[in-house]
């Protein structure tokens, strides 16, 4: 039960971070990486605002995690993140030798953590994962759901504005 109760914690933490990042009008993707009950790492998607493919929530967490262990290996940390790894990340969290990952809700589209490719159990690597799916799936996937909903709609009307205007 107390691994649950943590999940959860951590879990929310990682939401808060996301929606950090959905304030800058950024997908709102969160990460927390913890090391012996403390949080090392915390990021959320930047990449609009910094204009960087690599600006990932998951990446910028590792990055901040790897200068307090002062080591790139992570290998007794656990990895919560609000939505499915996609591949780039997913290869960071194996190369960094995260044991653990625990994900708010699947990525259908471009999660490799299982729902397109399974990156952190594949066996031909030197490094597979602990896998723990579904921790705060609805909040986490209701908090995406809404951000695309609202982005849809302002592009809608941004568009009909720019209709209206291109009239005149």
């Amino acid at each position: 039960m107390a691994i649950i109760r943590d999940d959860e914690y951590y879990m929310r933490e990682a939401m808060k971070l996301a929606r950090k990042g959905e304030n800058l009008g950024e997908v709102p993707i969160g990460c927390v990486i913890v090391y012996e009950g403390k949080i090392i790492g915390r990021g959320y998607n930047r990449r609009k605002t910094d204009q960087s493919t690599l600006s990932h929530a998951e990446l910028t967490a590792i990055k901040k995690a790897d200068r307090f262990m002062k080591d790139w290996r992570l290998e007794d940390c656990t990895l919560y993140v609000t939505l499915e790894p996609c591949q780039m990340c997913a290869g960071a969290i194996v190369q960094a030798r995260i044991p653990r990952v625990v994900i708010g809700c699947k990525n259908p589209k471009a999660g490799c953590a299982g729902s397109i490719l399974d990156l952190f159990h594949e066996p031909r690597f030197n490094h597979q994962v602990e896998l723990t799916e579904g921790v705060l799936e609805e909040e986490c996937s209701e908090m995406l759901s809404n951000f695309f909903r609202a982005l849809r709609v302002r592009l809608k009307t941004e568009g009909a504005k720019e209709n209206d205007s291109s009239a005149l």
